[in-house]
């Protein structure tokens, strides 16, 4: 029989989420701005890392959101193939959202209509996607997505023959362009391969992962390695002050992709890219 999971679950999860994502940074990007701040020398970027880490720390004793933006939601589901849900699960995901941005004190900051900009009053809808696997577990993400870094990310269609030094190039020069805006130092998500969305979806997946960790593929970790060195030679460094420290890590995921193309995207995370994750 499958696992029957109520959709008051789900929204009670997501609630809680919402408000943790939005007021703590999580320990592995808590840990590569320590050790930024004890490999800096200049005085302007000790500084503003030194706030960095007082802010992240006010936020988890106040319980407050540590930034003003808030994000938009985007939610990762991922169910398991003897799993049950019973009701509708999209509303319940944005019934969270509703919950999670009002009683934890979250800026709401989404509009009807990309146009017209009528704000919806509650933080919905969110941006949802979902996944199956194997299993009767329940896994959700949410990911609240500020605006000053995600409008600073890019997708490129290169060709084939771009190559590896395409792509590269491609990933430094958006981040060059990005400057100070997406609040440095970030985390920059890659997706290479699929189609434009695929390669977008992927990018923003990237950030998902640990920071410090190691692509399971040599091929990889070494073309993150080079280009994690590449950003920090850019000078821009925590919040545009400069110094060593431009990014805390260079994320990767691929897809297989048609013999024609090479799309390229990035999507980069700011200093407190924040994420909280619940298995049901």
């Amino acid at each position: 029989m499958p696992r029957t999971i109520k959709t008051a679950q789900i929204t009670k999860t997501v609630a809680k989420l919402c408000a943790e994502a939005n007021r703590s940074v999580g320990d592995d990007i808590y840990a590569a701005l320590c050790d930024a701040r004890r490999g800096e020398t200049a005085p302007a970027a000790m500084m503003a890392l030194d706030m960095i880490l007082e802010n992240s720390k006010a936020a988890g004793c106040e319980k407050l959101p540590i930034c003003q933006d808030t994000g938009m939601a985007v939610v990762f589901v991922t169910i398991g193939f003897e799993v049950h849900v019973e009701g509708d699960i999209n509303e319940a995901i944005n019934e969270g959202v509703r919950q999670g941005y009002k009683n934890g004190y979250c800026r709401n900051s989404i509009v009807s209509d990309p146009i017209r900009r009528v704000n919806t009053g509650d933080n919905t809808p969110a941006v949802i996607y979902y996944d199956f696997k194997p299993g009767d577990k329940v896994s959700i993400t949410v990911m609240p997505k500020g605006f000053g870094s995600e409008n600073m990310s890019a997708v490129r269609m290169l060709i084939p023959s771009d190559g590896i030094k395409g792509a590269e190039d491609f990933i430094v020069e958006t981040v060059r362009a990005a400057g100070s805006d997406p609040c440095p130092p970030v985390i920059v998500g890659v997706g290479i391969g699929g189609t434009m969305e695929k390669a977008a979806l992927l990018a923003k997946q990237a950030l998902l992962r640990e920071v410090g960790s190691v692509h399971a593929d040599m091929f990889w970790a070494n073309a993150e390695r080079r280009l994690l060195a590449r950003l920090n030679e850019l000078g821009i460094g925590p919040s545009g002050f400069g110094g060593r420290t431009t990014a805390l890590g260079v994320h990767i995921m691929t897809y297989p992709t048609h013999i024609a193309g090479l799309p390229v995207a990035v999507n980069i995370g700011c200093h407190a890219t924040r994420h909280k994750t619940a298995v049901l």
